[in-house]
């Protein structure tokens, strides 16, 4: 089904160890608006997706998430790699290390692992389609924050790639919104619920 380039969607080298701003950067690993919750939403509403247009973009973009998951790893790896125990003691990631030395693993920036509630799955398209539009919006601010927080050129590059992706997915989801509500009449916007179309 898919055909792995190993390489990354934007380069990452990232040259200074920061274990805060890795502490950070991991939330858009595992957290509540992160890529991981995205990924898993778009491959997991298109099997309900009346249109196969629209499935075919949440395919698309579930995938591409899956690469962004994979550059957010990356950033957190070159952040944490080479640690000396000074850094780590006198920084707020050795609770994270004591789990987890520098392995990445999905959680959020305050330390809630991620957990497959993070992101929602109704099989309704309007709803699901409303819902992805929210959830890349989230995922935008979580990159202003980032931004807001994070002055390394290195760190900021791919941070604002990523964010702009997020603002193209927003306009797509809503395309994909309208595209759907266009072929849906009174009789079939409550599909699952034919009771409300009396």
């Amino acid at each position: 089904m898919w055909i792995y380039e190993k390489k990354l969607q934007f380069p990452i080298n990232i040259k200074k160890t920061d274990p805060k701003a890795a502490q950070i950067i991991i939330s858009q690993y595992g957290g509540p608006d992160g890529e991981m919750g995205a990924s898993m939403r778009y491959l997991s509403q298109r099997y309900s997706m009346p249109d196969n247009k629209v499935a075919g973009l949440l395919t698309d973009i579930g995938t591409e998430e899956l690469a962004h998951l994979e550059m957010i790893a990356t950033m957190v790896h070159q952040l944490t790699r080479n640690l000396t125990p000074e850094q780590i003691k006198n920084s707020s990631f050795a609770p994270y290390y004591v789990d987890h030395t520098v392995g990445v693993w999905p959680q959020a920036a305050g330390g809630i692992p991620f957990n497959a509630c993070e992101f929602q799955v109704k099989g309704d398209p309007i709803c699901d389609l409303t819902e992805d539009m929210a959830a890349e919006q989230k995922a935008r601010v979580v990159y202003d924050n980032l931004l807001r927080l994070i002055d390394d050129p290195d760190i900021v590059a791919p941070l604002r790639f990523l964010r702009e992706r997020e603002i193209v997915h927003f306009q797509r989801f809503g395309e994909a919104l309208n595209m759907t509500q266009e072929k849906m009449d009174c009789k079939n916007i409550y599909a699952f619920n034919p009771a409300f179309d009396d």
